[in-house]
């Protein structure tokens, strides 16, 4: 995938996402949050960003941001 490439996909029980979509997204958000941590947000402005709009708790979120650079190596091998 190129950098400039768009993805959109509509989602109907005939028409399920593809594992390839799927893998890419999976790279999106994995290099997507890479770039925003090496953009001077330190974690835990990220962590208290996060819950001052979704009050999920601040441990759940660290959690979450735990998981966001290792999607990647999991599910894409």
């Amino acid at each position: 995938m190129t950098k400039s490439s768009r993805v959109s996909v509509t989602k109907t029980p005939d028409k399920p996402e593809t594992t390839e979509i799927m893998a890419a997204a999976i790279v999106k958000i994995s290099d997507g949050f890479s770039k925003l941590t090496a953009s001077g947000l330190n974690r835990r402005a990220i962590a208290v960003l996060i819950n001052d709009k979704t009050h999920i708790g601040i441990g759940a979120v660290e959690t979450v941001l735990d998981a966001l650079p290792r999607l990647k190596g999991w599910y894409c091998r």
